[in-house]
């Protein structure tokens, strides 16, 4: 077994251009994937798969940490709501699959780390619920000041000290990066509030044990962030210890 962990990244289907070719494809940006690199894990991309809304265990059983990335916002109907009319157009099947991969991982004590609309993901998963456009609530654009830009989107985060978000930063006041306009309202089942902007918004929120986290900024855009970082720690710290051995990796594959 290679002593390298595997970390999964979630990746959507969009519309991209390269050579020349024009169609969709699994899209994931470098700086996600250079994060955990950098820290001496290796990258899985998981694309959308409708197969993995039933059977998440044949991707998670091979993996060490589950990554969830930013993106579209989440179907209102997940939680029980309708649409805001500001809502982007909703990606259904990647709704399904990232919460049935969320659910399976947390069930396995599986490392788990989402970004953004990962957050948001994991919070819905577990039963939870979404404010689905700030600026309606706050009358101001302060998570989300430049639309597909990270300049200028800067603000500080309180973090509980001794959290894992505060262990994962580092510091108990963080200066963050955002872009989201959506953000988490009732909290989901065994999920815990962790960090806050100065105007109430959740910005973190993690399990009451294992590594379960949640950071509603982007730290794969701050390139002195250890948040993915800790994220392969956990991973690794969970291999060595030889607790996801599945019954295939002893015979020396994963």
């Amino acid at each position: 077994m290679s002593g390298a962990v595997v970390i999964g990244v979630c990746a959507p289907l969009e519309r991209a251009q390269w050579a020349v070719w024009d169609m969709a494809a699994a899209v994931v940006a470098a700086n996600y994937l250079e994060a955990v690199w950098s820290d001496g894990g290796r990258t899985l991309v998981i694309p959308p798969d409708p197969a993995l809304i039933d059977e998440p265990a044949s991707v998670i059983d091979r993996v060490d940490g589950l990554l969830l990335l930013g993106g579209a916002d989440i179907a209102a109907e997940h939680y029980g709501r309708d649409p805001h009319p500001d809502s982007e157009p909703p990606q259904r099947v990647r709704d399904r699959v990232e919460i049935a991969l969320v659910l399976a991982a947390a069930d396995r004590g599986l490392p788990v780390l989402g970004i953004c609309r990962g957050l948001q993901i994991i919070n819905v998963a577990l039963g939870g619920t979404l404010r689905q456009h700030l600026p309606d609530e706050l009358a101001d654009e302060t998570h989300r000041r430049h639309l597909g830009r990270f300049d200028g989107n800067a603000h500080d985060v309180r973090l509980t000290p001794g959290s894992l978000a505060a262990r994962a930063t580092g510091t108990p006041v963080h200066r963050v990066v955002s872009h989201h306009h959506q953000a988490v309202d009732v909290l989901g089942e065994g999920l815990v509030a962790t960090g806050w902007s100065d105007d109430g918004v959740v910005e973190a929120a993690e399990g009451r044990g294992g590594f379960l986290l949640g950071v509603q900024w982007h730290p794969e855009a701050d390139p002195d962030s250890s948040v993915i970082a800790s994220l392969v720690d956990a991973a690794r710290r969970r291999y060595d210890a030889g607790e996801n051995i599945t019954p295939d990796q002893r015979g020396g594959t994963r």
